[in-house]
């Protein structure tokens, strides 16, 4: 056993001794100055954050928003004709549908009529010589001739008096007799009944006067309703043909040639070109610092994030909840406080030009800079 031993020894002894590999060049060099490098840019980005942070409130909660003018039917009836389709550009007037027409020309037709025969009626509004007119001058000219009768009864009236009068004094000195006094006295009575019948005339006279003033007033009024139906039957003419309310593109057309129409119905809706502005739901929360005339930056989601600036136009008056079919309620002794959110109106400063336009409903993130202080939009 000793034996082995020492030959193990000798062995080991005789082994000759293998070199050591140098040792492999530290990684640590190249390592740490990347992480560092990373940690730098990191902090960086954190800084801005954080500065960008304290001076700007954001939301995701916000669409580009616009002016949806809805075009609807002012008439009943069939469509003769749709001019446009959907997407098609269109400026203000154009027509856009046409309703037959000819039910409405029958109406202005008998509106016309009924005009023609009250202005014959009134005389043109009271300054011709139409039938009431034509009544008021007659009964005028008969109380003129009264008058004048009148004058000359009263005038036969002194005549006969003043002859009863002479009569009287000859009676009593026994020059003339009884009977040509009675006659003289009966004359004097008679002229005085004809003076008081042909004032009874007069006032009745008079009263038909009044009576034919008031018919002008009437046909003079039914004259203005004969205008009236006459205008309103030409105004329902002209809405069977239904203008462009406003320049802009037409979207969401829902009417075809043929189609009954009635009254109120919706025919197709104009996104007009008189600009959009975008819409930012913000939390009760962030509105603190915003202010009327703040700028602000509008991130659009459908081109990868480019910016539109804009400035705060105005902060709406109450949160959108409060605008909902069944208004929330949070004095309800809930639990949780539910964080409401105001809809502030930013108006679009700088699009992002013709090829990216912005379009009513495109989802945005909205930036407004508290700091800065508030101008005029």
């Amino acid at each position: 056993m000793a034996t082995a031993m020492q030959q193990d020894v000798s062995e080991k002894q005789i082994r000759p001794v293998e070199p050591t590999e140098p040792a492999a060049p530290s990684k640590r060099r190249f390592i740490l100055p990347i992480v560092g490098v990373l940690v730098l840019i990191a902090l960086i980005w954190a800084f801005k954050q954080w500065s960008y942070g304290r001076s700007h409130e954001s939301t995701d909660d916000a669409a580009v928003d616009g002016h949806l003018v809805p075009v609807l039917a002012k008439v009943s009836g069939y469509v003769e004709k749709v001019t446009v389709s959907d997407n098609d550009h269109v400026t203000v007037d154009s027509t856009l549908v046409s309703i037959d027409p000819t039910e409405y020309k029958t109406r202005l037709a008998q509106a016309e009529a009924d005009y023609a025969a009250a202005r014959a009626t009134a005389g043109g509004g009271g300054t011709g010589g139409g039938q009431a007119q034509a009544a008021v001058a007659q009964a005028t000219g008969q109380r003129a001739a009264l008058d004048a009768q009148i004058t000359a009864a009263r005038a036969q009236e002194t005549k006969a008096r003043q002859d009863l009068a002479r009569m009287e004094e000859l009676a009593g000195k026994q020059v003339v007799s009884r009977m040509q006094l009675d006659a003289a006295r009966a004359t004097a009575e008679a002229a005085a009944a004809n003076v008081v019948a042909l004032q009874r005339q007069t006032s009745a006279a008079t009263g038909t006067i009044a009576g034919a003033r008031a018919g002008v007033r009437l046909a003079d009024a039914r004259l203005q309703a004969a205008q009236a139906a006459r205008d309103n039957a030409e105004l329902q003419l002209s809405y069977t043909k239904v203008p462009a309310p406003a320049t802009g593109i037409v979207s969401r057309k829902q009417v075809e040639p043929g189609q009954l129409v009635q009254v109120g119905q919706p025919l197709l809706t104009i996104v007009t070109d008189t600009g959009v502005f975008v819409t930012a739901n913000f939390k009760e929360t962030q509105l603190g610092d915003i202010r009327v005339g703040q700028p602000a930056e509008v991130e659009v989601d459908a081109y990868g994030g480019a910016m539109a600036t804009g400035c705060v136009e105005s902060l709406s008056a109450a949160t959108g909840s409060k605008f909902a079919l069944l208004p929330p309620d949070n004095a309800t002794g809930n639990f949780t406080k539910v964080v409401q959110r105001v809809p502030v109106r930013v108006r679009v400063i700088k699009g992002l030009g013709p090829d990216r336009p912005l379009r009513p409903g495109m989802s945005v993130t909205v930036h407004v800079d508290t700091k800065a202080a508030a101008g005029k939009c």
